[in-house]
């Protein structure tokens, strides 16, 4: 009898908020990623975004991934990223399935990176305003640097729930991309 294969996303494990360096292998990560998923289903691109995909922009270790699919796919998007062993989340206030978020985990040169995949129309404005923020905090150093100080101040206020860290960070975000 065959040995089932094990999934190619591994559990993902909620920890405590936190602000890490940069780790460059996060790039090497989304890659090996971004090609389980669009060598599966035509039309969804990933792209990576979040702290992770900003040079030396520390943040809270999670890779987080766009999983943008086209008009009439978001159950395929879902579907697939469930087959290959991404979780749904188990938070207390997880996104809708209209506009999903899955939880999972990859080993990569012998560190496990925890990942976040944003399941995305294409063609959304949230998509193009990701973009943009993450594309802004490559090009303006200074706006980087108040990025990271905002997030190591919410750490050491002593947050530690991944929810309200993230909250912390919502209006920094929505004032940058008004700008």
């Amino acid at each position: 009898m065959d040995k089932p294969q094990e999934a190619a996303i591994a559990i993902y494990e909620e920890l405590d908020a936190a602000c890490e360096d940069y780790d460059p292998r996060a790039a090497e990560v989304v890659a090996r990623v971004a090609r389980m998923i669009t060598s599966r289903l035509d039309g969804v691109t990933v792209e990576h975004i979040g702290s992770t995909s900003v040079p030396g922009c520390a943040g809270k270790g999670v890779v987080d991934l766009m999983v943008l699919y086209p008009p009439g796919k978001l159950e395929q998007a879902k579907a697939l990223l469930d087959a290959i062993g991404f979780q749904r989340q188990r938070t207390r206030d997880p996104f809708p399935e209209e506009r999903p978020m899955r939880t999972g985990a990859i080993k990569h040169d012998n560190k496990t990176f925890r990942l976040h995949a944003h399941v995305i129309a294409a063609d959304s404005d949230e998509a193009a305003g990701l973009r943009r923020f993450r594309d802004l905090l490559r090009a303006d150093a200074p706006v980087r640097a108040d990025y990271i100080a905002l997030k190591q101040a919410i750490i050491e206020s002593g947050v530690t729930d991944t929810l309200d860290y993230s909250n912390a960070k919502d209006e920094f975000i929505k004032g940058i991309l008004s700008g």
